[in-house]
C-alpha cells in the first residue's frame, strides 16, 4: 500500500512519541504485575459463560471493578451492556476501548479446571455455553487497562471510554443488541468519541504476536433465509409432486457460481455458504416446502449488493425453471458492515504497536472472512480492530482448534501483550493530540 509523503512524515512523528513517552515504562510494570489478577478474572468468565443479552453476572462482575477504581460507570446500555468513563486530569481527546461479552451456545470439550459446564435454553433447544471465541479474554484484558489507566488519570490528556458490549455474536431471533444498538443508545456521544481502538484474541496466531490490516479487515455479512414451496405428495409417486428438496439443491449447486464466476477474486474475496436445511419428516413423504439457511460476505459495497442480487436471481428462477417458487429474505436476522479499519489511523498508530510488541512481531495480514460487530462504531468514528496471538509457541496454526469450537484454547501468557497495546495505543493517541 502506496503512503502518501504527508502520511509517511507523520508516522515519523508519531514513532518519536511513541518511543519518547514516558508513561510506557509504567504500562510494562503495571501490566506484567497485573498478569496473574488478569489471568484469574479471564477463567472465572470462562467458567460462567452467558449468551448475548444475559451476561447479566458478567457485566455486575466489571461494573463493580470499574466503580472499584474510581471510574464513572453507566450500566444497562443495551440491555447487559456497561460503560466506564476515565476523564483524565488534562483536556485531550476521547479514546473508545471495546471488549465484547458473550459466550456461545457451544458445549466445551476441553480438559482446563475451568471448563464450562453451563447449559441453557438457546432458540428453543437446550445447549451448552462456552467461550469459545475468546470474549473473557477480551473482558479480562480491558478490565486491566482499565486499572492502569486509571492509575495514571492526573497525567492523562484527555478522557477514556471502556465499553464492555454485550451480544457481539448476535442475539436470539426477535431480540435486538450488539454494537448496533448500544451506538442507537448513544455511546459514542456524551462526551463524544474521537477514536476508538478493540482488539481481538486469535487461537491460530502465536503470542507475543499482533497482526493488523488497513481497509476492508474482517467482511460484512448478511446472512439469508431461502423457502422453496413445491407441492407435496407420497414418496412413491414423485411425478405428483413438484419436490422442493431437489429443487434446494440444485439452488445450492447453482449459488457456488456466484463466488467462482461473479466476483473478482483477485480483488477481494468472498462467501456464498448454506449453513442448514430443513425440509420434510418422513422417508415416504415429498414435502411441500423446505427452508435454507445461509450467509453472504464480503468487502466491499458494491460486492455486497451483487451477491444479494445473484442469490436472489439464481434462487427464484431455479425454482421457478422447476415450477416451484423460492423466497429469499436478506438479511433475515443479522447484517454487519465489513470491519474497515481507517487507513491514515491504522498507520498512524503503527509505530506504538511496533514499540509494543517488537517491530518483527506486529504482522500485516489477509482479510478475515468472519465478522465482527465492531464494525457499526467504525461507521461513526475513525477505528482500529488488530488481533493478538494466543497459540502457544512452537504450534502449527492448521492444527491449532479454531474459533467457535468445543476444542477452542488460548494460551494466557500473551495477556499482558493485549493490555500493553490498548494502553499505549490510547496514550500515543493522547500525545500526539496535545
Amino acid at each position: 500500500m502506496k503512503i502518501s509523503p504527508i502520511l509517511f512524515f507523520s508516522m515519523l512523528s508519531f514513532t518519536a512519541i511513541a518511543q519518547n513517552n514516558p508513561l510506557r515504562s509504567q504500562v510494562n510494570t503495571k501490566a506484567d504485575a497485573l498478569k496473574d489478577k488478569i489471568i484469574t478474572w479471564r477463567r472465572d468468565f470462562h467458567e460462567h459463560p452467558e449468551l448475548g443479552n444475559h451476561e447479566v453476572r458478567t457485566s455486575g462482575i466489571i461494573a463493580k471493578h470499574l466503580q472499584s477504581l474510581g471510574i464513572e460507570v453507566k450500566t444497562g446500555i443495551a440491555t447487559t451492556g456497561v460503560v466506564g468513563i476515565l476523564k483524565g486530569g488534562k483536556p485531550g481527546p476521547v479514546v473508545a476501548l471495546r471488549a465484547d461479552m458473550d459466550g456461545l451456545p457451544v458445549i466445551e470439550r476441553t480438559n482446563v479446571p475451568f471448563a464450562s459446564k453451563v447449559k441453557t435454553t438457546y432458540n428453543g433447544q437446550e445447549v451448552g455455553v462456552m467461550h469459545a471465541c475468546g470474549h473473557d479474554s477480551h473482558m479480562a484484558i480491558l478490565m486491566g487497562v482499565a486499572e492502569i489507566l486509571s492509575g495514571m488519570k492526573k497525567d492523562l490528556h484527555g478522557t477514556v471510554k471502556f465499553i464492555f458490549q454485550p451480544a457481539e455474536e448476535g442475539v436470539e431471533p426477535g431480540q435486538k443488541g450488539g454494537a448496533e444498538e448500544m451506538v442507537k443508545e448513544g455511546v459514542l456521544e456524551n462526551p463524544k468519541v474521537d477514536v476508538v481502538f478493540g482488539l481481538h484474541i486469535n487461537s491460530q496466531t502465536e503470542v507475543g504476536k499482533l497482526t493488523y490490516r488497513p481497509g476492508g479487515t474482517m467482511a460484512g455479512v448478511n446472512d439469508m433465509q431461502i423457502i422453496v414451496k413445491g407441492r407435496s405428495a407420497h414418496g412413491a409417486y414423485p411425478w405428483s409432486s413438484i419436490d422442493p428438496i431437489v429443487v434446494s439443491a440444485e439452488i445450492i449447486n447453482n449459488l457456488q457460481t456466484i463466488v467462482s464466476r461473479n466476483i473478482n477474486v483477485t480483488e477481494n474475496p468472498a462467501v456464498v455458504t448454506i449453513g442448514s436445511i430443513k425440509g420434510g419428516n418422513r422417508s415416504n413423504i415429498i414435502p411441500e416446502s423446505v427452508e435454507m439457511l445461509g450467509t453472504l460476505r464480503s468487502f466491499t459495497a458494491a460486492d455486497e449488493k451483487l451477491l444479494v442480487d445473484r442469490v436472489t436471481q439464481i434462487a427464484t428462477k431455479t425454482a421457478e425453471a422447476q415450477g416451484a417458487t423460492a423466497t429469499v429474505k436478506i438479511p433475515y436476522s443479522t447484517h454487519y458492515p465489513v470491519t474497515f479499519n481507517d487507513v491514515a489511523l491504522t498507520q498512524k498508530m503503527l509505530p506504538s504497536l511496533q514499540q509494543t510488541a517488537g517491530a518483527a512481531n506486529v504482522l500485516l495480514r489477509p482479510p478475515v472472512t468472519g465478522a465482527e460487530d465492531f464494525s457499526f462504531y467504525q461507521e461513526k468514528v475513525p477505528g482500529l480492530f488488530f488481533f493478538l496471538g494466543g497459540m502457544p509457541k512452537g504450534e502449527d496454526p492448521e492444527k491449532a482448534p479454531s474459533h467457535h469450537t468445543p476444542d477452542f484454547y488460548i494460551d494466557e501468557s500473551g495477556f499482558t501483550l493485549g493490555v500493553k497495546a490498548l494502553c499505549n495505543l490510547t496514550l500515543d493517541y493522547m500525545a500526539a493530540k496535545k
